[in-house]
């Protein structure tokens, strides 16, 4: 009986100093993972230091727009800490694959979720990259017209002559039409006036040569020169354009004042400007 006692007492001791061993082994390396793990942290942190800095500073060499900028800049950051994150929980010795496949998953979610968010995002980067139109610049896009207020990552913000604002998603803005009035310097005025039948056309163009001449804003140099061809006969007027081309800042101003003055200048000089009839023969 007590041989068999010190036998189970020794066998105890046996597999509580193997217990021991395996723990101390454990503890031992679990510690030195976490010291490579602090290691790689802070090694990690200075690397992605340097490599946003030099990121920031390529994008400025570049004149890569403020709010694309900020926006490449955070994504490359995030992007850094998570490659870092995954090399830390290797090194403490867990599975990195089924964190990968979870990153993936939840970004597979996340993405058609918000897919109409993402087409806006990718419509904003091509607009902040290839600039169609610029901050200040006067569009007409979607409908809409206005002058550029903002470009931001998923929107862009116009306001209206009536000040009113208008907000367009990027998405479609980046893929459709756009007619921008402010990257010529220049910018031809087109003003069509209606007289009525019987009336001499060169009486009407030499009023409007006074009323070109007294404009400086009108460019009167020979490649620009003013046009005035008769270009419709209408059911109650002949038509006569004038063509004349000003700086692109000058347009509306030219519009309006060379309109009214046509006016005035025909009423004083007695030529009719008709308004649309019908005549109605009885039997």
């Amino acid at each position: 009986m007590d041989s068999n006692i010190e036998n189970l007492l020794g066998q105890n001791n046996l597999f509580s100093q193997s217990a021991i061993d395996k723990m101390v082994e454990y503890g031992m390396t679990l510690g030195k993972n976490i010291i490579l793990a602090v290691v790689i942290y802070i090694v990690g942190k200075y690397v992605i230091k340097k490599v946003t800095e030099l990121f920031r500073k390529l994008l400025k060499a570049r004149n890569v727009e403020a709010s694309l900028a900020t926006f490449l800049d955070n994504l490359v950051t995030i992007s850094l800490y998570l490659v870092l994150g995954i090399a830390i929980i290797g090194v403490l010795g867990f599975e990195t694959s089924s964190f990968v496949a979870l990153f993936a998953s939840a970004g597979v979610a996340i993405g058609l979720a918000l897919s109409g968010t993402l087409q806006n995002f990718a419509g904003g980067v091509m607009i902040l990259l290839f600039r169609p139109f610029r901050v200040g610049d006067v569009i007409e896009a979607q409908g809409f017209a206005g002058c550029v207020k903002e470009i931001q990552i998923f929107n862009t913000v116009l306001t209206t002559v009536d000040n009113q604002t208008i907000i367009i998603p990027n998405g479609g803005l980046s893929t459709g039409n756009i007619k921008n009035f402010s990257t010529q310097p220049n910018r031809r005025v087109d003003i069509n006036v209606e007289v009525a039948y019987g009336t001499k056309p060169e009486e009407v163009r030499e009023i409007l040569r006074k009323i070109v001449a007294k404009d400086d804003r009108i460019m009167k140099e020979e490649a620009v020169a003013p046009a005035m061809p008769m270009v419709s006969m209408g059911a109650s007027s002949i038509v006569i354009q004038l063509r004349v081309w000003t700086a692109s800042a000058n347009y509306w101003g030219v519009m309006g004042d060379t309109t009214e003055a046509i006016y005035n200048e025909l009423t004083a000089a007695g030529i009719e400007i008709p308004f649309q009839q019908i005549d109605v023969h009885m039997r």
